[in-house]
């Protein structure tokens, strides 16, 4: 019984978190993994290490976040969060530890956005079963009738259209990340969005957010550098070592919503396969034998293409790579790897400003 529960388990954290933390093939926001095949014989130890495997899948550190801030070009926005805040209710369909649904969480934080929150069980998922998409994050947004956002990229791009606007409807908005069907890199047939790093606005709203066209492109390219390539830096850094894995795995079981027995088989054999099969994911991403050379170099790549005359990568508040991220590596928070990154790295004023920015950023509620 424990082992089919942290089966189930991980296969619906692995959907959600494959880019960062799963086995090879997997992918953020797209069709599940299937899990890696036991040894001969071994159909229940297939069973365990595949669970593990997924429950590898999320992790980090869940912040409660306040709302408060003010600039001139955010309280401009925030007008229109005033006009549509009588309208748009946002549901969002989380695990606390998933770095994708901490993408979400930034950016609705910063923006003032007031949201619930539906911590989804990651064993029966009865939280969900309303979706026939069966992964985290789920943005559920009511407007004149109820719509479903899938994805975390093309939920940021949506919502952040939709507030820049103000005459487009979500519904209209969201015909503009239509589903495609692609093939990944196992031959095994997916669902992509297309447009999802893209804000669908007109020439006058463009200038509203962006100072040109190249701060356009910058923030896109940086977005997707985030889902990527961050990301995959993350299992091996956070599973290195066996204390590091079981540290990991301690705050998974303590902030996700599991059961006593689900919990306890997530911990411990969750832990002792995620540490082996960190060092398989280092070797299909290519990274060094010293997985935090990679991790400091990513820090101090994304703190270079700032800059020095920039607070943020956008300007003086940050934009939406900025929020990308920070919800990717706030995950870390509490755990080895984020200390020693801080600590051997030039981010951590960055990191600190774009935290007080989402801390004091204005309610509209």
């Amino acid at each position: 019984m424990a082992g089919a529960a942290a089966a189930a388990a991980g296969r619906c954290m692995g959907r959600c978190m494959g880019r960062c933390m799963g086995p090879p093939g997997w992918r953020p926001n797209r069709a599940p993994y299937s899990g890696l095949a036991a040894g001969p014989g071994s159909r229940r130890g297939g069973q365990l290490l595949g669970a593990a495997f997924a429950l590898g899948s999320a992790w980090g550190l869940y912040q409660t976040l306040h709302f408060h801030r003010g600039s001139r070009d955010h309280r401009a926005e925030q007008a229109s969060l005033q006009h549509t805040e009588g309208r748009l209710q946002l549901t969002l369909y989380q695990y606390k530890t998933c770095p994708f649904c901490s993408k979400v969480r930034a950016f609705l934080d910063f923006h003032g956005l007031h949201y619930d929150v539906v911590e989804v069980n990651p064993v029966m998922r009865q939280e969900i079963k309303f979706s026939s998409y069966r992964k985290v994050p789920i943005l559920l947004a009511h407007e004149r009738d109820s719509l479903q956002l899938n994805d975390s990229s093309v939920i940021i791009s949506a919502i952040k259209t939709y507030l820049v606007s103000g005459r487009k409807s979500l519904e209209e908005i969201i015909t503009y990340y239509p589903p495609m069907k692609t093939v990944n890199d196992r031959g095994k047939e997916v669902t992509e969005y297309g447009n999802k790093y893209w804000l669908m606005l007109d020439e006058k709203e463009n200038k509203h957010v962006y100072s040109g066209k190249e701060a356009r492109v910058e923030e896109m390219k940086w977005r997707k550098w985030a889902d990527d390539w961050l990301v995959h830096l993350i299992s091996p850094n956070v599973y290195r070592t066996p204390g590091e894995a079981l540290a990991s795995f301690n705050y998974i079981v303590h902030e996700g919503k599991f059961g006593p027995v689900e919990g306890a088989f997530a911990k411990y054999i969750g832990a002792a396969a995620m540490f082996f099969i960190s060092k398989r994911l280092k070797s299909r991403h290519h990274l060094q034998d010293d997985v935090r050379a990679d991790l400091y170099q990513a820090a101090d790549e994304w703190v270079a293409a700032v800059g020095k005359d920039r607070l943020f990568m956008g300007g003086k508040e940050p934009n939406l790579a900025d929020l990308a991220v920070y919800g990717v590596l706030r995950v870390m928070e509490g755990l080895e790897a984020f200390d020693d990154m801080m600590r051997h790295t030039q981010i951590q004023p960055w990191y600190q400003r774009v935290e007080q920015a989402i801390e004091s950023a204005p309610k509209t509620y």
